[in-house]
């Protein structure tokens, strides 16, 4: 017999436990008031004779107090309801001693690998986490009702960001809006920072504008290298009047204009990206950023931006440089590139720059391609005109502008009226379901599976209901390089922030995870069948949708279907399901499960026939989404990076190449670390195991990881299988 614990893990049936509670609460009662030993070996005896394979702890409990009852042991079984009440209260009472301790000798695994971008031995790290533990606390036993702990607890939903939670005044992620703090001035810290006159200024300051925003929230922040164009044309104008002073020919003003602007542009991206992955924020790491290249987003200063999308490619294919000095590729900023028609075909103007990218792709891993094609018919706002704009970190889309009726609800001094507005729009918080967890509670029976489904949804519902009204009662005051200076709003002081988590401002979404999975289980095939699987498998998708709908209808609050990137919640919900289902193969016989809609990573399949697959469940999970392919070494083989991100502009909206290229610091090896039957990462030059001296960048789920993951997601990296090979193009 398997005992359930109240955190949904299953341990052994031991009766000397049950011995020893009764035997507590004897110790507290005299004479006949106690009860014998015959008496507990006979509530043994009646447990077992109910020949259970599973039996809840708590159902263990009631039992022991019926029978107390019946053998007249009124006051012992008063003794036991105390005893027990009071153990609640002493488990309720603290929970972080334990986490807190291991975590700061090095011993919890979750936390040396909660996050593949987060070094939990780094002191600053360790503060973030060490907040996070009591906030998670507070969340659990304060702010969250017992039946949203106990499924976040079992896997059957995942509340997240709970060491976040205990602030009302945190959100999940935004696209800054850069051009109205930059145009317009901003406050930091209380010392204003009025408009910059020169790029590598304006690049500066956005590097301090980063770091304040991303440590007043959680999550991922993009900003447009568009909000930086402009200053590129001040330089341009300082330098040529300067030669102009000096009485220079035109011709000349305008060839040492441009080499000098040139070369501030160098520096000034580069100091952009030296700040960026120097820095760290409240949140213990570097500020996790997106910067995002759309040349569509510009006329007036289109070359000007071309010139900084150009540099950033520049740079980032050299890569950073390690504590040895060499270079290796970093994790931030993630660099997203939208293909548009001015650079998309050979004979485009900024063909050059796709070319680059390419190159980028092959060495580096970024860019991430948006397909403003696709978008556009994907995203379309409130006048039904289709927009094009980058998303929150690494996959979460803002949904289309329907506020635009309503006007400057954020007060931004860069407004344009009647034009759909992202920047400074951000993102409420997640809940995720997992999939896997309906199909297998259903047992193969469809129309249970759709109750449990519905059920599960309301219980996201619930909790995210939960995330918003908290979030709801911040001011403009507990973070004002937001809510007051331009990141999101320009509000006055003491004004609630309320208005803008309505009229779809902001987002609020519901995370899903496991689909293929679900699929599995309940019609024995892969979504990928282009059959029976596919087709219940974008009605499962449907359904998220239609739910999130009629909340949205109902509440006036943007909820919207997101493809979660489950970094360490792949490997719990994995367990949470072998623990609840026992193992099933094919489904939890794995350190993980499969993220968002993804074609599972064991499954042949070829990159274009991937990429079209998951383009229709991609355009169900208008909330967050992306999609990747495997690929081996391209480097030398640029044309078939370039035909693949052809392919992506015309039939998906937003995806990406996952190259390798890590590097060990003992033999100077560069290539694919690999991962051994042990999981277990090693250099197969000279061997090295020591992770403090190999250099490897994986993607995890849409960004870059370069700190190592949990067994899990180590599982599901070494059984990635690839996509394409060096032949497509040939």
């Amino acid at each position: 017999m398997k005992i359930v614990k109240r955190d949904g893990h299953i341990v052994d049936y031991d009766p000397e436990k049950i011995r020893v509670a009764i035997g507590k609460a004897n110790n507290e009662v005299k004479g006949n008031k106690k009860v014998s030993k015959e008496e507990i070996k006979e509530i043994i005896k009646y447990i077992e004779e109910l020949n259970k394979k599973r039996i809840l702890v708590e159902d263990i409990q009631d039992i022991i107090e019926e029978k107390l009852m019946e053998f007249g042991k009124y006051e012992l079984a008063k003794k036991y309801i105390t005893y027990r009440y009071t153990r609640e209260l002493v488990r309720k009472a603290n929970t972080t001693d334990k986490s807190i301790k291991e975590l700061i000798d090095g011993e919890n695994e979750y936390w040396n690998s909660e996050n593949s971008n987060k070094n939990a031995e780094v002191v600053t790290t360790q503060r973030d986490y060490l907040a996070g533990i009591t906030s998670t606390d507070i969340t659990r036993r304060f702010l969250l009702p017992e039946d949203i702990v106990k499924a976040h607890d079992e896997g059957i939903i995942h509340f997240h960001d709970a060491d976040y939670f205990a602030q009302n005044a945190l959100h999940n992620c935004e696209l800054i809006n850069l051009d109205d703090m930059l145009q317009n001035g901003t406050v930091i810290n209380g010392v204003m920072i009025e408009k910059p006159h020169r790029f590598i200024t304006a690049a500066t300051i956005a590097t301090q504008i980063i770091l304040a925003v991303t440590s007043s929230s959680y999550g991922g922040a993009t900003v447009s290298l568009t909000h930086l164009a402009p200053f590129v044309k001040l330089s341009y104008d300082k330098y040529y009047k300067r030669y102009q002073d000096r009485n220079f020919s035109k011709a000349d003003c305008e060839k040492y204009a441009l080499q000098d602007t040139k070369k501030e542009i160098e520096d000034g991206v580069q100091t952009f990206n030296y700040q960026v992955n120097s820095m760290t924020n409240t949140n213990g790491q570097a500020p996790f950023l997106s910067v995002n290249m759309y040349l569509g987003e510009t006329e007036e200063y289109k070359d000007e931006l071309a010139m900084i999308i150009e540099e950033f490619l520049k740079q980032r294919i050299l890569g950073f440089k390690n504590e040895k000095g060499v270079y290796i590729t970093p994790a931030f900023p993630k660099l997203l590139y939208v293909l548009e028609e001015d650079n998309i075909h050979e004979d485009s103007k900024y063909w050059y720059l796709t070319k680059l990218a390419a190159e980028c792709t092959a060495k580096r891993m970024v860019p991430d391609y948006i397909s403003e094609k696709v978008m556009k018919e994907l995203k379309k706002n409130e006048l039904g005109e289709g927009d094009c704009y980058p998303c929150m970190g690494c996959r979460s889309f803002l949904t289309p502008d329907r506020s635009i009726s309503l006007g400057n609800i954020a007060k931004a001094k860069n407004y344009v009226e009647g034009k759909g507005k992202y920047y400074g729009r951000f993102n409420q918080g997640v809940v995720t379901i997992n999939l896997p967890d309906v199909a297998l509670s259903a047992d193969g029976d469809m129309d249970k599976f759709w109750e449990i489904f519905d059920e599960r949804l309301e219980l996201c519902h619930k909790a995210l209901q939960i995330r918003h009204k908290r979030l709801s009662n911040a001011t403009s005051d507990v973070a004002p390089i937001l809510w007051q200076h331009g990141a999101l709003a320009r509000l006055e002081k003491g004004e609630s922030i309320h208005e803008l988590l309505h009229h779809g401002y902001s987002t609020i979404s519901l995370g899903y995870a496991g689909l293929y999975e679900c699929v599995k289980v309940m019609t024995g095939h892969s979504h990928t069948d282009n059959g029976e699987g596919k087709e219940f498998g974008l009605k499962v998708m449907q359904h998220l949708n239609d739910a999130t709908a009629k909340w949205k209808k109902e509440e006036d609050i943007d909820y919207s279907v997101y493809g979660t990137p489950i970094e360490s919640t792949t490997y719990k919900f994995a367990r949470c399901l072998k623990e609840r289902f026992g193992t099933v193969k094919g489904i939890t016989d794995r350190g993980y499960i499969t993220n968002s809609y993804h074609v599972p990573v064991f499954e042949e399949i070829d990159a274009f026939s991937k990429l079209k697959l998951e383009s229709e469940f991609q355009r169900l999970s208008p909330g967050g989404a992306i999609s990747y392919i495997e690929t081996p070494n391209l480097q030398n083989n640029l044309d078939a990076v370039i035909e693949v991100i052809q392919f992506i502009y015309d039939n998906i909206m937003y995806a990406e190449l996952n190259t390798k290229s890590d590097y060990c610091q003992k033999c100077g090896y560069t290539g694919e670390i690999l991962i051994d039957d042990d999981l277990e990462w090693f250099c197969p030059n000279c061997g090295n195991r020591d992770h403090n001296t190999l250099n490897v960048a994986r993607r995890t789920c849409g960004y870059i990881g370069t700190n190592f993951w949990n067994k899990g997601r180590t599982q599901e990296i070494k059984e990635r299988v690839l996509h394409i090979d060096n032949k497509v193009a040939e």
